[in-house]
């Protein structure tokens, strides 16, 4: 089953996660190949698009509001290969985002000019994931804080 919007159970679990401390959002993406616009969208009758270019449109129209609630992009990659998990699960994009806190993050997706530009990731998407993570110094054995 795909996932393209957190469900209100794991959005009232986000609420649950503290507030006041710094979050990193890893993001997975896989892109349907034409962007798929909901009936009445404006962008339904244009010209086909890829989901590529619909979640660039995305990008385009949130970076200000992102900026805004303090957030930033930490790191950027392209997947190759999944090495361990489902084969289904290949990804055409990863970023890792983060924010001041997943107050901000919460505050910045019920912004009115965020939710109007989440029609082009709607239609850009045909699965994600987002992993919310608090932040941890590397430890020298890939666990937290490890000094072995």
């Amino acid at each position: 089953m795909a996932s393209i919007n957190p469900t209100r159970g794991q959005f009232a679990a986000l609420r649950a996660v503290p507030q006041d401390a710094p979050v990193l959002m890893i993001n997975l993406l896989r892109f349907n190949k034409v962007a798929e616009y909901a009936a009445g969208d404006p962008e339904s009758g244009a010209a086909p698009v890829s989901g590529e270019t619909a979640y660039g449109r995305y990008a385009a129209e949130t970076l200000e509001i992102v900026l805004a609630a303090g957030g930033s992009q930490d790191w950027i990659g392209k997947p190759m290969l999944t090495v361990i998990g489902p084969g289904d699960e290949a990804w055409d994009h990863a970023f890792v985002a983060r924010y001041p806190s997943s107050r901000a993050f919460m505050d910045m997706v019920k912004n009115p000019d965020y939710q109007r530009a989440v029609r082009h990731r709607n239609a850009a998407t045909a699965d994600s994931r987002l992993i919310c993570c608090a932040e941890a110094a590397p430890g020298k054995t890939f666990l937290a804080g490890s000094s072995e």
